[in-house]
């Protein structure tokens, strides 16, 4: 799946960090993972505590509209938009909106959480969301800086109950978490500040190479013309 820009992308992260060479092939099928399942138009839910909660918006905010592309809208979507008769343009809103990756962050919820926590158990509170709004096919993104942290455990048992794939980010010791997850990137530190820091390139070269697969072509066109 790797295009020359997908490359790039590799190449300058492990530069960079190069203590995380070794997490190079989980990335890559972590990213494989995310593109088969949004071209079964499946979802993304990203969670985790503290940190790891600030983590999984950052991780939707990439996904959700332009990272490294803009992602323009489709010859298709300006259509509908302008359709609707609704619009002063007679082309629509294309120029103010972006083409997106579905995702949800789980730590947003924040009647839910609350409202679950005090009347049922606060260890399931992702648990609830992941088996409500998990379909098979779905993607889930755990992130903990311990892996065993409960709340994060149990909604990665909800989501294998679901038909959800699991996609975890730990630190360096084997936990309960990486025993759960189809692929688990366990970066070299058992410090917690120092696991986030590290999180963070790899969470963000994924969302790149993903963006690169459905909207790097885009790009390349509209550059042309």
């Amino acid at each position: 799946m790797k295009s020359q820009r997908q490359k790039e992308y590799l190449e300058k992260t492990f530069r960079n960090y190069p203590e995380l060479e070794s997490l190079r092939v989980p990335v890559c099928d972590a990213a494989k993972l995310l593109v088969r399942c949004y071209r079964a138009d499946g979802q993304v839910m990203t969670y985790g505590n503290g940190g790891s909660a600030a983590d999984s918006e950052h991780i939707v905010g990439e996904l959700m509209k332009g990272f490294l592309k803009k992602r323009p809208l489709s010859a298709e979507q300006k259509a509908r938009i302008a359709a609707t008769g609704l619009t002063k343009k007679p082309d629509g809103f294309e120029l103010t909106l972006q083409q997106g990756l579905r995702a949800i962050s789980l730590v947003s919820q924040s009647s839910l959480l609350t409202a679950f926590s005090n009347d049922v158990d606060p260890d399931m509170v992702f648990a609830q969301q992941v088996f409500t709004y998990g379909r098979l096919g779905d993607v889930l993104i755990a992130l903990s800086t311990s892996g065993n942290s409960k709340n994060v455990v149990n909604a990665a048992i909800a989501a294998r109950a679901a038909g959800v794939k699991i996609i975890a980010f730990t630190g360096e010791r084997e936990r309960d978490l990486s025993r759960i997850s189809e692929i688990t990137l366990r970066v070299p530190s058992a410090e917690t500040h120092r696991i986030q820091e590290y999180h963070l390139p790899l969470y963000h070269v994924l969302c790149a190479l993903v963006e690169e697969v459905f909207f790097g072509e885009l790009e390349m066109q509209n550059e042309k013309t």
